[in-house]
């Protein structure tokens, strides 16, 4: 592995324990936390034991970086426990929560100068997600506090910023070690398979996606 400064792990480490502290605030919830602590926890041993770089197996160790946190989301839609749990969810912290999104990609982009992240991954590539962590606080404060902007606006950014979350998760797909890989030939996405990157995929990016789908579904709850 390319040689990290100890002020990008760091800093990636802080943004993840910050991403899990706006949870802890939206949700309130201690057994959420301890679960979701428990869950690094297992992605930290995993990582640190080189378990996700293995490309010689199938299915890809990738696989099991992206889909268990995300499928995971997914099916607390699918439970009448996991949709009560959702709608009890704080808007505004899971508003500002997304402004973990700015630090992210800057680490992100100083991982790709290592050499472990593909150009397309970053915001000089094809990853704008910077911005949904740029306007988070903005958004907060027109819907929240001057409420200038009404929750269909709320919804609209939202469902933006989703998208922009979707088309950097697809690149990242297709841009790692895997037999489907069709980006980034030269230098895959092998960043996020090392201790503490891999909080990435299985913290971050789960939580980001749950904050965004908990909001959609609690305005179109009020509609009806």
């Amino acid at each position: 592995m390319a040689e990290i400064s100890n002020l990008v792990t760091v800093g990636f480490i802080l943004t993840t324990l910050t991403t899990l502290w706006f949870f802890y605030k939206a949700s309130m919830s201690k057994i959420v936390l301890f679960g979701i602590i428990i869950w690094m926890i297992v992605v930290s041993l995993l990582g640190l034991s080189g378990f996700y770089r293995n490309t010689e197996v199938y299915p890809p160790r990738f696989i099991f970086l992206i889909s268990p946190g995300i499928l995971f989301v997914l099916f607390i839609f699918f439970t009448s426990s996991g949709r009560k749990f959702s709608d009890s969810l704080n808007l505004k912290w899971l508003t500002l929560l997304h402004v973990v999104r700015i630090p992210v990609e800057i680490i992100l982009f100083y991982v790709f100068l290592e050499g472990l992240l593909p150009d397309l991954m970053t915001f000089e590539g094809y990853n704008f997600d910077i911005l949904s962590g740029l306007s988070a606080p903005i958004i907060y404060y027109l819907v929240f506090v001057k409420k200038w902007v009404g929750f269909k606006g709320l919804l609209l950014w939202n469902s933006i910023c989703l998208g922009l979350l979707l088309n950097i998760l697809i690149i990242a797909i297709l841009s790692a070690q895997t037999p489907f890989q069709k980006l980034a030939l030269n230098q895959p996405n092998i960043g996020v398979a090392y201790f503490p990157f891999v909080w990435l995929p299985t913290v971050i990016v789960p939580i980001v996606l749950f904050s965004h789908l908990v909001s959609i579904r609690a305005f179109y709850k009020s509609k009806f």
